[in-house]
């Protein structure tokens, strides 16, 4: 057995110890898919640089081939440009904008999304064609339709794909747009997060079809949801426990911010202890209360600046205890985080399997607890 079956082998059986009742298909296609066909160069984050520095790490390098059976995502693209083998010699900066997604994750995902044989799948999101080249495996070429928003990134992906003996329909274009031949779909999986569900996606997915998506928005907190599709245009669904996040697609996100500079505001006591927004289910909460808004820094000293209008909110330590907010500009962003944490606190503080989402021609709307309990109008 070769060393790259060998720790393919081991990352399998890893994976099965922590998920026993993963079903015969997906075990054998964790199995069977070749990984380093798909990751034969990524980048590693240099220990201790700020802003992180990352390095090529190439096929046939020491470390190479052990990295891609580790469970960890790699990072193969920087700045949409960006690939490992366009550099020569040592680090640079940049943010990630492909990757190889952990396959403990990818394997989650295809689980969740309760794909079965004879389902029509559409794939957002080819990236490198490893999770592509898990749902061939699983369900067959001719079901499975994936679309990469990045020529570069899909060109590489169809080449690994053919090496690894797959031949699912590959689509270059936007995938917020879903098929742009149209289709009818059973099931649609997302492997990057959207600040809303695109409506060519309601529409291209059966009435009790499914869809597996990462809401996130320009704070990037992320919420992983499955939505039911109940007619053209519509669906409801629940948010699913663990922490789940993907990069956000490129079309909805944040667009360039000029520099930013601190203005005077109007400065008064927070109701809220600012680093709730520390807390995984808490942020995307703030997020939610506030998808415009970008947030810097942590802790009780934090900045929450919205591109689109200007407006900024800033805590800091109260001299006296507790904490300070300054805000400026047309949209109050610390009264509507406020609003938010404190309905949130006041339920309990559910993690996100306690909200579910309801899509409709009248909007996108995230709740809490009930369709009928407090809620948050997603920014389409």
């Amino acid at each position: 057995m070769s060393t790259a079956s060998q720790l393919r082998a081991a990352l399998a059986a890893r994976l099965i110890e922590d998920a026993p009742s993963v079903e015969p298909e997906w075990r054998s296609a964790v199995q069977t898919v070749p990984r380093e066909l798909f990751t034969r160069s990524y980048f590693r984050p240099v220990a201790g640089t700020v802003p992180t520095g990352y390095r090529p790490v190439r096929e046939g390098e020491p470390g190479w081939l052990e990295g891609v059976y580790s469970d960890e995502t790699l990072i193969t693209q920087l700045d949409g440009r960006i690939r490992p083998d366009d550099m020569t010699e040592g680090a640079v900066t940049g943010s990630p904008s492909s990757s190889s997604t952990l396959p403990s994750l990818v394997l989650r995902m295809w689980r969740r999304l309760g794909a079965e044989t004879g389902h029509r799948v559409l794939e957002i999101g080819t990236g490198t064609g490893y999770s592509t080249a898990l749902g061939a495996h699983r369900l067959g070429d001719a079901d499975l339709t994936s679309v990469e928003y990045d020529p570069v990134v899909g060109g590489a992906a169809a080449a690994a794909l053919k090496a690894a003996g797959f031949a699912p329909r590959l689509i270059i274009g936007d995938g917020l747009r879903g098929d742009p031949n149209g289709g009818r779909y059973d099931r649609l999986i997302a492997t990057c997060a959207v600040r809303y569900i695109p409506l060519s996606w309601l529409h291209q997915v059966k009435p009790g079809g499914k869809i597996l998506v990462t809401l996130s928005g320009w704070s990037y907190a992320n919420a992983l949801a499955l939505l039911d599709v109940t007619g053209p245009g519509e669906a409801t669904g629940r948010f699913l426990p663990g922490c789940t996040s993907f990069m956000i697609a490129r079309p909805h996100d944040r667009p360039p911010r000029p520099t930013l500079v601190l203005s005077p505001g109007d400065e008064r006591p927070s109701r809220i202890d600012p680093t709730k927004r520390d807390d995984w289910t808490g942020g995307w909460v703030a997020q939610l209360a506030a998808p415009s808004a970008e947030r810097m820094g942590a802790g009780p000293e934090q900045i929450l600046w919205d591109v689109s209008t200007g407006s900024q909110a800033r805590t800091a330590p109260g001299p006296d205890g507790g904490w300070t907010v300054v805000q400026r500009g047309p949209v109050r962003l610390w009264d509507r985080v406020e609003q938010a944490i404190r309905l949130w606190q006041a339920a309990g503080e559910p993690r996100q399997e306690g909200f579910g989402i309801t899509v409709s021609a009248a909007g996108q709307r995230v709740w809490l607890a009930t369709e009928d309990g407090p809620g948050w109008d997603l920014p389409i």
